[in-house]
């Protein structure tokens, strides 16, 4: 189970955090505090295990910096704000303020090299990560200023929101359609990476430096978001009934994150605008997140029980191997 575990916790490993805090975040938006606080006690130690795990093969393995220039990668960034988001609505702004400043440090690394190396087309839902990435730091940055931490962080989280929309727009028009019916889970970054954009423009929407025209504007196109991520939430779970991928495979982590990023921005959209529905919305689809979280942690430790006995664990391909999952998973968010 240890070396298992060890060779997923990779940059592509912080779906799993970031799956875990956005799930907090969503409990802590429902009122179930002690539920989001177990959640997101569960974040943090994934997040460090995560963190040391990879400083670890960085230090001692210069191969693996090529890990770190994976839109993989990206998940870690990603993670870290959202992680950094829930100790600020906990109150403790200092932690998500170094947070923040690990995140915004860390993102360029891996987002330059990935953005430069993007073909043309034909990418799986990985492309939508730098989306995602740049999206969280601006729910990070629009949390810390409404919590008084400085009128320029609003500045900032506005210029990640219209950065993100732009590497949004890139990246569709480079994903492989296909996927939707054939990918391994990682197509749902395609509706996951909208929906963090809309909690994004909810979080700005409720800043009061932005008034008049531009903050009808940004509730406008925060609606425009959360409706996009809501059709494609449909498209996606109408695809996976369609064709069902029923093993387990790394991936299925943004799965589960991205369900988890479309209940919260229902939740916060729904909580700013004063819209009855999507709260009841963002509730249903909450739980329906929460649900699919403990079947991906099955599926994560159950083959790996076996293979415990069976000297390796069979990864999504059916190969046997001490580390079947976790090569597949290595590249993949």
């Amino acid at each position: 189970m240890r070396h298992t575990w060890r060779n997923e916790v990779t940059p592509a490993a912080g779906g799993c955090a970031l799956a875990t805090g956005v799930l907090s975040v969503g409990l802590h938006l429902t009122g179930h505090e002690v539920l989001s606080r177990i959640f997101l006690g569960c974040a943090a130690l994934l997040w460090l295990v995560m963190a040391a795990d990879l400083t670890d093969h960085l230090v001692r393995d210069r191969a693996r910096w090529a890990a770190a220039m994976t839109p993989s990668a990206l998940t870690a960034v990603a993670a870290t704000a959202v992680v950094g988001t829930r100790f600020s609505v906990l109150g403790w702004q200092g932690l998500a303020i170094a947070l923040l400043v690990v995140a915004a440090v860390a993102w360029p690394v891996p987002l330059v090299p990935v953005v430069c190396h993007w073909r043309r087309r034909g990418m799986s839902g990985e492309v939508f990560l730098a989306c995602v990435a740049t999206q969280a730091l601006a729910v990070l940055a629009a949390w810390l200023c409404w919590a008084g931490e400085g009128d320029w962080l609003g500045a900032a989280a506005l210029a990640c929101f219209a950065l993100g929309l732009v590497l949004y727009g890139e990246a569709l028009v480079r994903f492989d359609v296909r996927q939707v019916l054939t990918g391994a889970g990682d197509q749902w970054v395609a509706g996951g990476a909208l929906a963090v954009s809309a909690l994004a423009g909810a979080r700005l929407t409720a800043l009061p430096q932005w008034t008049g025209g531009g903050h009808d504007a940004l509730r406008v196109l925060t609606y425009v978001l959360l409706g996009l991520a809501l059709a494609w939430y449909a498209l996606l779970l109408a695809a996976e009934v369609a064709a069902p991928r029923l093993r387990y495979d790394a991936r299925r982590w943004a799965t589960v994150f991205a369900l988890g990023l479309t209940a919260a921005a229902a939740l916060s959209t729904g909580l700013v605008t004063d819209v009855a529905w999507l709260r009841v919305l963002g509730r249903v689809l909450l739980w329906v997140a929460v649900a699919a979280w403990g079947l991906v942690w099955v599926g994560f430790v159950w083959p790996r029980e076996g293979a415990a006995e069976g000297g390796g664990a069979r990864g999504p391909s059916g190969a046997r191997g001490p580390s079947g999952a976790g090569e597949r998973g290595a590249g993949r968010g």
